[in-house]
């Protein structure tokens, strides 16, 4: 049985909607239960440290919990001392035997600064309880009944100082309830659906405006504002959103962000920036605290790397992964469906609309393994190797899968801080 381990995530979010931080998912997408994962310790190791050491994963997510899975093998390794213990929560998995030696394992790794969450938590056992003073979040997995299993959880807990982690939510109405019982982190698809941030504007970032608008004053390249544009996917959405509506008249396909920019012409860019500065709307929430625009972000870039590994010549539909990747989390960021946002963009080429709409092709095909990837569901069979049948695209191996969704997270990770100008984002030598 192939054991390759692949790398995911999924964000967490606090009461507010906000991003909380994220759990890393390494696993393997044959496998048919947790037991594979937990036994290859070796190779989630080295996902775990290439993603902290090499990319600074960490570094680049800044003040964001990591919640990173530990199997039973994985608790007794030292790759654990590797992390940082103020941003890792060690998730302790359900499936480890709470020995006496695992019990003083966790007591030592608590020592070390370390806190701890227990996974999937459905009832306090008395194996629980025997962690219980040592873990510092409990997730509650949100299955059929669940809600009287969560009173009796939140009864049991009463007095202790640990956070309640709901997970599987998969809706507001569970969101709320879940808030009530007393849960303050929340984990699960419910915030890719339009009720989450219900009311919110895309803000945008006012440097990035400033940046933009001292750009067009220079008269700098195109190329240098589509660059500009990749690192605000708010900005990038609007101004797909503007060029390709039809109350802009046109009936040219925009194919890319940068066909955007020329058609929309340097005149009405700059006027429309200023009166986006001038507006007052991005005040309140940055691109970091926003999981709903850090998931564009990931998914574009990722999918425009994953192109250009795959098909290096064709910058233009490496340019249209981009647009599909930020175009896919728009539903859930204006709160329509695909279809009412597509009504308004009759201009985008048919190959992205058929990749949003039902992924079909070769963008819709690449969604989708971007999607999957996002998951925290064991994929039965592997996105890639179907990928690769349906395509004929030169193999990845997932080493080099695991590198590029760590570049394009600490890429997304890293729009609006401050950096020096980035090197490499065509990572197509890599490989």
């Amino acid at each position: 049985m192939d054991n390759t381990i692949y790398l995911g995530r999924q964000p967490i979010l606090n009461h507010e909607g906000r991003l909380y931080g994220y759990e890393l998912l390494f696993r393997c997408p044959q496998a048919q239960d947790r037991a594979v994962i937990e036994n290859d310790s070796a190779a989630t190791a080295t996902v775990i440290t290439r993603a902290f050491g090499e990319l600074s994963l960490g570094k680049a997510l800044n003040d964001k919990k990591l919640f990173i899975n530990i199997g039973e093998e994985l608790l007794f390794s030292d790759v654990l001392e590797f992390l940082s213990p103020e941003q890792v929560i060690l998730e302790i998995l359900e499936t480890v035997n709470i020995t006496p030696r695992a019990v003083e394992r966790c007591k030592a790794l608590r020592e070390k600064g370390f806190t701890l969450a227990l996974d999937d938590v459905l009832e306090i056992t008395p194996e629980i309880e025997q962690l219980l003073p040592l873990a510092g979040i409990v997730k509650f997995l949100l299955l059929e009944d669940w809600e009287e299993k969560a009173e009796k959880i939140k009864r049991a807990l009463h007095g202790r100082s640990i956070t309640l982690l709901a997970e599987r939510v998969e809706s507001r109405e569970q969101f709320n309830r879940c808030a009530t019982l007393g849960f303050s982190l929340f984990q699960g698809y419910f915030f890719t659906h339009p009720t989450v941030l219900r009311g919110q504007a895309i803000h945008q970032d006012r440097l990035t405006l400033i940046s933009l608008l001292n750009q067009i004053l220079e008269d700098a390249d195109t190329k240098v504002l589509e660059q500009t544009f990749k690192q605000a996917p708010a900005l990038s959405i609007n101004l797909l959103r503007l060029t390709n509506s039809v109350a802009f008249g046109r009936r040219v396909q925009i194919i890319s962000l940068r066909h955007a920019i020329t058609l929309l012409g340097r005149k009405q860019l700059q006027r429309w920036l200023q009166l986006l500065l001038f507006s007052g709307a991005n005040r309140h929430q940055q691109l970091g605290d926003n999981p709903l625009l850090q998931l564009a972000a990931t998914r574009a870039c990722l999918m425009e790397k994953l192109v250009l590994v795959a098909k290096p010549s064709l910058q233009t539909l490496a340019e249209q992964a981009f647009m599909v990747g930020i175009m896919s989390a728009v539903p859930a960021i204006l709160e329509i469906r695909m279809e009412e946002v597509l009504a308004q963009l009759r201009n985008l080429p048919a190959a992205v609309q058929g990749a949003l709409l039902e992924r079909q092709g070769y963008l819709g095909k690449l969604l989708t393994l971007v999607e999957n990837l996002e998951h925290k569901e064991v994929i039965a069979s592997d996105p890639l190797k179907q990928f690769v049948a349906d395509y004929g695209v030169t193999p990845l191996r997932p080493a080099a899968l695991n590198w590029l969704h760590c570049e394009a997270m600490v890429w997304a990770a890293r729009l609006g801080q401050p950096q020096p100008e980035e090197e490499g984002r065509n990572s197509e030598n890599r490989f």
